[in-house]
């Protein structure tokens, strides 16, 4: 029978280990400070629990775990932060980096391994641990040691869980900030690589074309009277370096943006970029339906960047493009028959473009081996959310490159 004295001590302990949580919670909801939040998680379980130390330790992938937060009473922690330790035995540490759940160990005294002797030369008996995951895989973990032997009452696991939830939750919106101000960066420079390509476009086509009608129109005005005839040829002469500023600027406007795509949608785009390639293009597969504006024109990017390329660097005869749906993620894949060896890393346009597509939170991938051709693929979520890549099938198969 519980006595009204232990009654109310179990009720002032829930209420000294919520507060606890709480200041936990509260601190890592602001601005993250990594070493600050583990040293207060730390010392706000180890209060809670009353117990001699506790650390939170990183896994690394050799094996060892790292230690990035200790708190202890009197003599210090057991491990100072930055030391690595191995993962190994039957020890808290090793059967919840197996496990990837919550784990105890309530007598080391019979346990082999190194790190169980080393916990033993600091007088360590008792452990209770649970894992920290970010993004659905194992970080690290949150661990309380003791002196004693059987020191942790049945639940302690859930109670460590609670705080190893909180640091969870800090780790995942740090990583979200920082994917967020990576992504920002990436299209506030495409944006500017964009405007690069404008005024470079601009200076080398239209505006030299419009600038040659000039001096050609001046020379035609000296020769009107004393010689029309050539001053006839000279006009004419005009008329064509006006049309063709003309239709470089119809080419640079569709490579911002075609009317087409605005208007009929992506089907009908892509037939129209297909038609002025200089390389036999086949388009196939494109969904019928319309896609968010975004979706649409990255997807119209990819097809014109690798053809493009195909036609400039290549030296193919044919290529092919496909677009489809497959479970919410639009699929466009874009594959030539030329020489291959492409690599994303060395050509600016394909930086720019993975570039937009991981604005949309996409992946671009370039597959180009020597003598078979080069695929380009690139995965964009429908909806423009985050895009994952499923497991589909491989993009379209071209013959092998023709010499």
């Amino acid at each position: 029978m519980i006595t009204r004295e232990e009654s109310l001590a179990r009720v002032e302990a829930l209420a000294r280990e919520k507060e606890a949580l709480r200041r936990v919670a509260t601190l890592a909801a602001g601005e993250f400070n990594a070493s600050r939040l583990f040293d207060c998680v730390c010392e706000e379980l180890g209060r809670v629990l009353g117990v001699e130390t506790t650390d939170i330790i990183r896994f690394g992938h050799d094996g060892t775990a790292t230690v990035v937060g200790a708190w202890a009473t009197g003599k210090g922690p057991l491990f100072a932060v930055g030391m690595t330790v191995p993962v190994d035995g039957e020890t808290v540490t090793a059967k919840m980096y197996r496990s990837e759940r919550p784990q105890r160990v309530d007598d080391y005294g019979e346990i082999g391994g190194e790190l169980a002797a080393r916990l033993r030369s600091y007088r360590v008996i008792s452990a209770v641990g649970a894992p920290i995951t970010v993004a659905g895989r194992l970080w690290g973990g949150l661990m309380a040691s003791s002196e004693r032997a059987h020191a942790f009452p049945p639940g302690t696991e859930h109670r460590i869980a609670e705080f190893a939830e909180l640091v969870t939750a800090a780790l995942a919106n740090a990583d979200a900030r920082d994917q967020l101000a990576a992504s920002r960066a990436r299209i506030v420079e495409a944006g500017y690589a964009e405007r690069r390509r404008l005024g470079r476009d601009l200076h080398d086509g239209a505006q030299q074309a419009f600038v040659s009608a000039a001096v050609t129109l001046r020379l035609a005005r000296r020769s009107v009277e004393d010689a029309p005839e050539e001053a006839a040829g000279l006009i004419d002469a005009a008329i064509e370096q006006v049309l063709e500023g003309l239709r470089d600027l119809r080419d640079l406007a569709a490579g911002i943006h075609p009317s087409v795509l605005t208007d009929r949608g992506l089907a009908s785009a892509l037939e129209a970029l297909a038609s002025r390639s200089p390389l036999a293009v086949e388009v196939e597969a494109v969904p019928a339906g319309r896609l968010p504006p975004s979706v649409e024109t990255t997807a119209y990017f990819v097809v014109a960047e690798a053809l493009t390329n195909a036609a400039k660097h290549a030296h193919c005869e044919c290529a092919r493009a496909s677009v489809r749906l497959d479970d919410g993620t639009l699929i466009v894949a874009v594959s030539d028959d030329g020489v291959g060896g492409a690599d994303a890393a060395q050509g600016s346009g394909l930086r720019g473009l993975a570039d937009r597509v991981s604005a949309l939170g996409g992946t671009l991938e370039v597959q180009s081996e020597a003598d078979r051709g080069t695929t380009i693929m690139a995965w964009l979520a429908a909806d423009a959310a985050d895009a994952t890549r499923p497991d589909g099938p491989a993009a379209p198969a071209l013959p092998a490159a023709r010499r």
